[in-house]
């Protein structure tokens, strides 16, 4: 409701105020109001910004619009750790579980190494025999980066 004021009383929204608004509409009966919120992080040109790249994915993600995940993710020109994961976490919660596992790999191929909560993300796909593999795969990175001990990652 503040943000539409704002829109109506002519006040220009800043970068925090954009993703602080595009990180509150995070269900399906908001996804209307993500794209609007989506369409001026595009008029104002910091849609390559990869700060605005990730809170959209995870918008996105929590939306269910895994069409407009896959959009942004695309347009993205450079990845950082933040915006791997909630591509990881956007395409598990949109039901690409195979996929999420694949962006892993082209995080980890591309020289990032995922933290604490990238195994987390993942960890939470693996929960059936059929990713049993996959499953053993990232405990295997989790002994390496030491994470194990960890009582929330291990």
């Amino acid at each position: 409701k503040l943000f539409q004021q704002m829109q109506q009383e002519g006040i220009k929204p800043n970068k925090v105020t954009l993703i602080n608004v595009a990180n509150a509409h995070v269900s399906p009966e908001t996804l209307a109001l993500g794209k609007l919120i989506h369409a001026l992080i595009v008029n104002r040109g910091w849609d390559s910004d990869i700060v605005f790249g990730s809170a959209l994915i995870t918008m996105y993600g929590k939306c269910g619009s895994f069409k407009d995940v896959c959009r942004v993710s695309d347009k993205m020109s450079a990845q950082n750790l933040i915006s791997w994961t909630a591509m990881i976490s956007a395409y598990s919660r949109c039901g690409h579980c195979e996929e999420a596992f694949k962006i892993l790999q082209k995080m980890q191929q591309s020289g990032m190494v995922p933290d604490k909560t990238t195994f987390i993300r993942i960890l939470n796909l693996c929960d059936s025999p059929a990713t049993l593999a996959n499953g053993k795969l990232v405990h295997s990175h989790i002994v390496d980066q030491g994470f194990e001990p960890d009582v929330v990652v291990g």
